[in-house]
């Protein structure tokens, strides 16, 4: 059986009237339809920790990230900043991996390879960059694509926080990523994340696509073990209330003997996620999951992934230098939500505005973003009958 919703919320976009939903489902001159989850897909995702979507961002879409993803590769995007030197018998030079991986920091530079290197080799310089959503506008509008935020809107909303963006290259020859969970290195208050993982290139066993440990979605975060030797904290967060958890070295190391998930990956099923351009991964925070080497000598594994929380929760991760006062909330505990983008519904939280102006409910007016979700403002009330039924809440009645 179907429903219908009462009318969006109208608003003024640039002197034109427009219809809230009308608005977050725009993309410069595209205008999407709501993508609306079945109850398959919801039931895969909450009892096996992930659902792949196929073919749900279009042929045009991806072409168009696919050819703006070859550019940044080739150095040729305006935004991208000179490198001062290139020797291509050592691109794992630690000047190379500060620049390209930009270590230690959530914003990585947006780099040029060498104008001398070989096609080849300047493709060969990248493996993944993180944030781009904050120096490019595509990625900013792949982050908040209307078709994934209608599935996330379904499975964690209706508020949604866009928090990270990725961007996978992955040429032939590259290695994978061991076992990993990603609540483990983005911790959210209530615990919601979730990921999404867009397919650039078909991707199979042999270009290293995503594998699965079907069901591990809910597992605990396992936490990192102290480094005893030098007495620092480690990096990596997990359930640390529970007492007879295994604590963890080696989380994403390709290698499983160095990687305590291994193990507890090998209790359940693993299962490839082979996908074709446009399919879209869903994956919850808990769900250990993993990518191997890409074998292949001529085809790339690239993939734009995205992770978001619940609006309503936490996060203390990703802090954003240049997102001004909100940015970190000292009052909150340092939490970072006000540098991230308010991508659908509403929150009693800060949030960022998007950069380059993408559609999303950061840039509705409050009270449109708020009378968005009238129909929620429901509660239990008490009926003359005895029993508890559906009634409109009212906020300054007293019982």
């Amino acid at each position: 059986m179907s429903t219908t919703s009462q009318a969006s919320p109208a608003l003024r976009v640039h002197d034109e009237v427009v219809d809230s939903e009308d608005f977050l489902h725009r993309r410069g001159d595209r205008r999407y339809e709501r993508r609306c989850v079945s109850a398959d897909e919801y039931r895969h995702f909450r009892q096996w920790g992930y659902v792949i979507v196929r073919g749900l961002v279009s042929p045009e879409d991806v072409d168009e990230l696919d050819q703006h993803t070859m550019d940044l590769m080739q150095g040729r995007l305006p935004e991208q900043q000179a490198m001062d030197e290139f020797d291509p018998d050592n691109v794992k030079h630690e000047n190379y991996r500060e620049r390209l991986r930009g270590e230690g920091k959530t914003t990585r530079h947006l780099v040029r390879p060498p104008e001398d290197a070989t096609p080849e080799e300047k493709a060969a310089m990248f493996l993944r960059i993180h944030m781009l959503h904050r120096q490019l506008a595509l990625h900013e509008q792949t982050l908040l694509h209307p078709r994934i935020l209608d599935v996330l809107e379904a499975i964690i909303g209706p508020d949604v926080l866009a928090l990270q963006s990725m961007l996978f290259l992955k040429p032939p020859g590259k290695v994978g990523q061991g076992w990993h969970q990603d609540s483990y290195y983005i911790p959210t208050q209530p615990d919601t994340l979730i990921g999404s993982w867009l397919a650039i290139d078909d991707a199979d066993e042999l270009n290293g696509a995503l594998w699965l440990a079907k069901g591990s979605g809910r597992e605990p975060i396992y936490p990192p073990c102290p480094n005893v030797a030098d007495g620092t904290k480690p990096y990596g967060f997990g359930d640390r209330l529970i007492e007879d958890l295994t604590h963890i070295h080696g989380a994403s190391d390709p290698q499983d003997d160095h990687n305590h998930l291994t193990p507890v990956a090998d209790g359940y099923d693993q299962v490839l996620a082979s996908v074709k351009k446009g399919d879209v991964v869903f994956f919850n925070g808990h769900i250990l999951h993993r990518s191997k080497d890409n074998i292949t000598k001529d085809r790339y594994r690239r993939a734009f992934v995205g992770h978001y929380c619940n609006a309503r929760s936490i996060t203390q991760w990703g802090y954003d230098p240049e997102g001004g006062p909100i940015a970190r909330d000292e009052s909150l505990g340092g939490a970072t939500n006000g540098s991230h983008i308010l991508a659908r519904g509403d929150t009693h939280l800060p949030f960022a505005r998007p950069r380059f102006d993408t559609p999303c409910a950061a840039l509705l007016p409050d009270e449109v973003r708020r009378g968005h979700f009238d129909g929620i403002a429901r509660t239990l009330a008490a009926h003359g009958d005895g029993m508890m039924g559906c009634g409109i809440g009212v906020p300054d009645d007293h019982d």
